[in-house]
């Protein structure tokens, strides 16, 4: 069953007289919604309504912008989400060889050959649903960036990283909630995280970051991050 779209009002008609084309749709979102910052605007498969970004997200609004959908454009013919794709293409790209990964906890599953890096808050629901599912993998090395944005999180982030087995302490933080014991005196990269997160544009957690640099965010199946592994071919 479809999940019908999530729309809201950004004005209180909806009327369209005449088609239009993404120029024009973009000067009428710059003179009438000149804070609403729409990226990439294209027209869509669907007469009358163009896609974007907004805030990483991929967004729809319709020609005369009185309003804006979020949600999974599906064509019926084939059952092909436009939606995801146009999420992968537009996904902004992060320099993995950049990363800092001594700031990370390292875990490495079979061989290792495939690489991702993962921003994550001990408190955060979506964290933990993430990290089940990370669980499921094979053949990964898997770089996890404490990123503590919830006040809360801060002090067990740094207990863990002077945890004598980071990882461990990481795994029954994240997992099964045990708080770790290690005092927070030693020297960690906490602070230096929370930096690198802001730099990157990482407003929420978890964000997973693919040796490509496609970045995506959530809390994303074992089977979804396998497609996506064929599908850049790493």
């Amino acid at each position: 069953m479809l999940k019908p779209f999530l729309c809201f009002s950004l004005s209180l008609a909806f009327c369209s007289s005449s088609f239009a084309n993404v120029d024009s749709v973009k000067s009428k979102l710059a003179q009438q919604y000149p804070n609403v910052k729409i990226e990439n605007l294209q027209a869509t498969e669907m007469q009358g309504l163009y896609s974007g970004t907004l805030d990483s997200q991929v967004v729809y609004v319709n020609e005369d912008v009185q309003h804006l959908f979020i949600g999974s454009m599906i064509r019926l013919k084939d059952q092909k989400n436009l939606t995801k794709d146009l999420a992968l293409k537009n996904n902004q790209k992060v320099d993995f060889k950049k990363l800092p990964l001594n700031d990370a906890i390292k875990t490495v599953r079979g061989n290792g050959k495939r690489q991702l890096a993962i921003f994550s808050d001990p408190n955060c629901p979506y964290c933990k649903s993430l990290e089940a599912n990370l669980a499921k993998l094979n053949d990964v090395t898997i770089y996890t960036f404490i990123y503590p944005i919830k006040t809360q999180s801060v002090q067990p982030s740094k207990q863990v990283w002077c945890s004598n087995n980071k990882a461990y302490a990481w795994q029954n933080l994240i997992q099964k909630n045990i708080q770790p014991t290690a005092a927070a005196t030693c020297t960690n990269p906490i602070e230096r995280n929370l930096k690198l997160g802001q730099q990157l544009g990482i407003q929420g957690t978890p964000a997973i970051i693919f040796s490509n640099g496609h970045t995506v965010m959530g809390a994303y199946p074992a089977e979804e991050i396998e497609n996506i592994w064929q599908k850049f071919g790493l």
